[in-house]
């Protein structure tokens, strides 16, 4: 299975909704084309982001077509899996696998505390489901209130032969290092998930960086790995260091509304989140507003 694809900065690409709380064609083509512009390597459609928890089924392959048709083999198209239910999961992968996508992209199931059985049981059901498609790992303990474990995850690498890489946003170094370490023997290929630590996941090892920055300034996020692979270091970690104020701005607003209210503020006109979700309050939008200003991007 070629995974040369499989790298660089991948955004996950908000999903613009008109009042009906349908996908906006017309704003999501922008989108996609905004990206791409900005040096992305790839979209993922319907990550955390892209508030995949909110889309029924059929406007999911609906968003999908879009994003394909407009990004037009410019960059590859993932589509993010979050549901709990194994029998759904697989449902998706093999509507997602119908179309020319880079990979699926899976995440443990949130709510449920299951064994690490369980979890192998389920992953390893979703990728036998589309055995020529690449599936990647989404390790997402903050949002789903446990970790994948390392042993887990290199045992999945190992015995699921289209498994051929994840996106850890645990945050902790040490994990990420291992999922890196037990899996390099196979090419197996990690993403952080964490903007601000781009540059030190990649100076670990791991292949790109799946960063929610993307969207509203991508000039700035893949300037941290494009001046990495060119063996600028310095200039990575300094691109890193521009990153990083306003995206821990961010956090100043509820999940998920910071990532729409900044794609807002470049002009972008995204829109608002779906209910229950509103636009930031005015002094988490002030205090977003006040990190671009100084950062330069409006």
């Amino acid at each position: 299975m070629n995974t040369d694809h499989i790298k660089g900065v991948i955004v996950p690409i908000i999903t613009p909704i008109d009042k009906e709380e349908r996908i906006d064609e017309v704003r999501m083509r922008r989108q996609v084309d905004f990206v791409i512009d900005g040096g992305l390597d790839g979209i993922l459609a319907f990550g955390s982001n892209g508030e995949f928890y909110q889309v029924e089924e059929d406007e999911m392959e609906r968003g999908l077509q879009i994003m394909i048709d407009q990004a037009a083999g410019r960059v590859p198209v993932y589509f993010g899996i979050g549901a709990i239910n194994t029998k759904k999961c697989v449902r998706l992968a093999k509507m997602a696998a119908k179309y020319e996508i880079g990979g699926i992209s899976v995440l443990q199931p949130m709510f449920l505390k299951p064994t690490e059985a369980e979890l192998f049981a389920h992953f390893k059901a979703i990728a036998d489901a589309v055995p020529d498609t690449p599936v990647l790992i989404y390790n997402n303990p903050g949002r789903v209130g446990y970790t994948l474990s390392a042993g887990l995850v290199e045992r999945m690498a190992h015995m699921i032969p289209n498994i051929v890489g994840m996106k850890d946003t645990s945050g902790d170094m040490t994990q990420t290092e291992e999922f890196i370490r037990r899996n390099r023997d196979i090419g197996f290929k990690v993403f952080g998930g964490k903007d601000t630590l781009l540059y030190v996941s990649l100076c670990c090892g791991a292949v790109g960086g799946v960063c929610t920055a993307g969207n509203f300034m991508p000039e700035l996020i893949t300037a941290v790995y494009d001046r990495f692979m060119e063996g600028d270091l310095e200039g990575a970690k300094e691109a890193q260091f521009k990153v990083n104020p306003v995206r821990l701005a961010m956090d100043a607003a509820s999940f998920p509304v910071a990532a729409k209210d900044m794609a807002n503020l470049r002009g972008l006109d995204i829109g608002v989140p779906y209910l229950p979700s509103m636009p930031s309050h005015p002094a988490a939008y002030e205090h977003i507003k006040d990190a671009m200003e100084k950062s330069g991007l409006i």
